[in-house]
């Protein structure tokens, strides 16, 4: 199977590139051929012959090409690994929202509510576990992504009623729990740098009545229906501007917002978007800039800004990030609390134990592929070793290729330096890159999924398995439940040689039901 081809779906813009590594790469590629330029008119149009022996040619190739291939598959093994892990997210919260919704009992004991209440307030308490289950896996994707914090628009509404305060009593800044001592910390620390010009969900700009401002999440389409990137994909560069029948401009009509669906509710800190990928600029098309604008703050002495510094930091691949917000949204003390209250079978219990520990394990082994990057010396080393065989290139290819020897000399550092930068790339598959795992769809498929899994009611089995609808001993024996219901036993209709109504007749139906199918479903 081959991965979505971001080039050509929908229309053209410069951001698509990004999905290459072209971007990446062609400020040393061109260095190289200009190199290789400079050797070959040397050897070429003058007397003085630039040319070494190709002895060490084919042995450095071999060598740097092993090097190089070990470096992409280990690359992608850790891609791969943190796609299996977010399967086993899936997997967990899925098992554990089907027992917290089925196997958790509706009938209990509490003095002076009535059965309806009862039952009533126990929906209501698994259908907030299941929230909490929900909350764990958006609260992981914010964590691989190095966004501290709680106060998200996809992540706050499933968390807000957890407790602040290890106090019931009078709240103190002391007995604030790490949640949001943390959170709070964090939202502080960036206050100035984070100014919101009103946040309709904070409660500090509309204490009486909000209309909540969302965000795009995921890759949606336009009016026109083509693809839309993300929620800086409008303004992205040689995109035409958009008007309306009015002739008015706009940026979006049509917006993929699925974070309305979850509750609206006050927050005392500006809830910042779901999706927060770092704003391309000019740097990103020509690295080679960067250079230039570093000497030019060198030369004027003029320190970066702080919004600046975040969004550099932000497009590193593999900071250290720390994050206590996972391990809150978990529903072990809904576990524990109906352990010791016997309202849950030791099977069932055993089975809630285990799949929370899958998650809490998955938890710790993302946090080890983001955490641990490749050491910086064999990256260093790799690559000065790349760049010294490249320099060496065209002096051993001269000779026999001559004016061959630039096109040559640009297509290996082509291949070269875009394998050795695509596993730089795919080594931490969180982020946001075209290239990386796509954790909102992850979030949003099991968002959907576990909502599924509380539309379904727990009926009665007698209400539906003994209809006019089924048909339990198909093909040997084509009549319904109903049909079969009115009989006081069980007897093969039209069989003189069956035995006497009852069990044996059963067994004896079903038997027949296995040799039809087996017999029916083979093709030969």
């Amino acid at each position: 199977m081959v991965a979505h081809n971001p080039l050509f779906h929908g229309p053209w813009t410069s951001k698509r590139f990004q999905a290459t590594v072209l971007n990446d790469i062609w400020p040393e590629v061109l260095l190289f051929t200009l190199f290789a330029t400079m050797v070959a008119a040397v050897s070429e149009l003058t007397p003085h012959q630039l040319v070494l022996s190709n002895a060490l040619l084919t042995v450095l190739g071999t060598v740097l090409g092993l090097v190089i291939s070990f470096r992409t598959s280990s690359a992608y093994e850790r891609y791969q690994e943190g796609r299996k892990l977010w399967t086993n997210i899936g997997v967990a919260s899925k098992n554990l929202a089907m027992l917290f919704w089925i196997h958790t009992p509706a009938k209990r004991d509490i003095p002076g509510a009535s059965e309806e209440q009862i039952r009533f307030r126990v929906i209501m308490e698994k259908k907030t576990m299941i929230n909490l289950i929900q909350a764990f896996s958006v609260a992981v994707k914010h964590f691989l992504r190095g966004e501290p914090g709680a106060y998200y628009q996809d992540l706050y509404p499933l968390i807000c009623f957890l407790p602040r305060y290890a106090s019931e009593g009078a709240p103190s800044l002391d007995d604030k729990l790490p949640l949001w001592s943390s959170s709070d910390d964090y939202e502080e620390a960036h206050k100035n740098k984070n100014k919101a010009k009103g946040n309709p969900r904070s409660a500090a700009d509309t204490p009486n009545h909000h209309h909540p401002q969302r965000t795009e999440s995921l890759p949606t389409h336009s009016h026109n229906g083509s693809v839309i990137e993300d929620n800086k994909s409008e303004t992205s560069w040689f995109r035409p501007l958009k008007r309306n029948s009015n002739g008015y401009s706009r940026s979006r009509r049509n917006t993929f917002d699925p974070e309305k669906v979850l509750p609206e509710v006050d927050s005392h800190h500006p809830l910042k978007p779901a999706r927060n990928p770092p704003s391309a600029s000019i740097y990103d098309y020509f690295p080679l800039l960067r250079f230039f604008a570093w000497c030019g703050r060198v030369l004027m002495n003029k320190r970066l800004t702080e919004q600046e510094m975040e969004e550099r930091l932000k497009r590193k691949k593999l900071d250290q990030v720390e994050s206590n917000v996972p391990m809150e949204p978990s529903p072990d003390f809904t576990v524990a609390a109906l352990m010791q209250a016997g309202l849950l079978q030791p099977a069932i219990s055993s089975g809630m134990v285990t799949n929370l520990s899958s998650l809490q394990d998955t938890l710790s082994n993302l946090e080890r592929i983001r955490n641990t990057p490749l050491p910086f010396a064999y990256q260093a080393h790799l690559r000065m070793s790349l760049w010294l065989y490249l320099l060496f290139l065209p002096f051993q290819i001269v000779g026999p290729f001559g004016w061959w020897t630039i096109p040559g000399t640009a297509f290996t550092s082509f291949l070269l330096l875009g394998f050795l930068e695509i596993g730089q790339e795919i080594e931490n598959p969180f982020n946001y890159d075209l290239n990386d795992l796509d954790l909102d769809h992850f979030c949003l498929a099991l968002q959907r999924e576990l909502h599924e899994i509380t539309a379904y009611t727990s009926p009665d089995i007698f209400s539906f398995v003994f209809n006019a609808w089924n048909h339990p001993f198909a093909p040997a024996d084509r009549r319904n439940a109903a049909e079969l219901m009115k009989h006081d036993s069980y007897s093969i209709p039209h069989d003189k040689s069956a035995p006497a109504p009852g069990i044996e007749s059963i067994r004896r139906t079903l038997v027949k039901s296995w040799r039809e199918v087996d017999s029916t479903t083979r093709h030969t």
